[in-house]
């Protein structure tokens, strides 16, 4: 992992080693509005500063466990306390990068393990964060080109939407009304001739048209 100084960010599968709970709970946790709106959302996924996650520790029966989290520090050495969200670098995921460098999220998949590209500065809950500096200083070093609107857009706070990683967006269901039961066909000949008059009449009154078709 790149040494580089980056702030201390938990996903659900850290903030679970840390509380020693199932990931399921973590992500429950957000769900029910006891873990507050991500601090950082890269590539669909959530992430959280240490310092945000401290603070649900001892409400109700959650508890940081003191050894998971000197292990988790010990694991970003150059890691550091951030208080306020607002003072996060520009933290980039698989898509954010892709769009930087003007390619998809699968040519940044297969530079990563090709090991075409610099090594994550973090790596949270499976997935790979680059602060915006390592990724513009290899692209440099690489002699790649970079989409310049793309990097105004992050250092100004923006991002483009995207879809949470894990979710897929099914096609939207159509409502059919149902299908409406025609009035049953019926034959006539010359001797019915009153009925077929009144029966024409009946179905032309609501709303259907009539073929006829003569047979022998």
């Amino acid at each position: 992992m790149a040494q580089v100084r980056v702030p201390y960010l938990l996903g659900h599968a850290e903030i679970a080693s840390l509380f020693r709970v199932a990931r399921q709970t973590s992500q429950k946790w957000r769900t029910e509005g006891t873990l507050p709106e991500p601090d950082l959302v890269a590539s669909g996924n959530p992430y959280w500063l240490l310092a945000t996650v401290l603070r649900i520790s001892d409400i109700g029966d959650r508890q940081v466990d003191e050894r998971q989290l000197e292990a988790y520090k010990a694991a970003i050495p150059h890691g550091y306390v951030l208080q306020d969200n607002e003072q996060l670098p520009v933290i980039l995921g698989i898509q954010e990068v892709g769009r930087v460098l003007g390619r998809d999220a699968q040519t940044v998949s297969r530079w990563r393990n090709r090991r075409r590209i610099a090594e994550a500065d973090l790596v949270l809950s499976g997935s790979p964060l680059w602060l915006l500096e390592t990724i513009l200083a290899d692209a440099q070093h690489r002699q790649r080109s970079v989409v310049p609107a793309e990097i105004t857009m992050l250092r100004a706070g923006q991002r483009a939407p995207q879809k949470p990683r894990g979710r897929r967006s099914g096609s939207p269901t159509v409502v059919r009304p149902p299908q409406e039961v025609l009035p049953a066909a019926r034959t006539f000949t010359g001797a019915d001739q009153a009925a077929a008059v009144e029966f024409l009449a009946s179905i032309l009154a609501q709303g259907y048209s009539v073929v006829i078709k003569p047979q022998p």
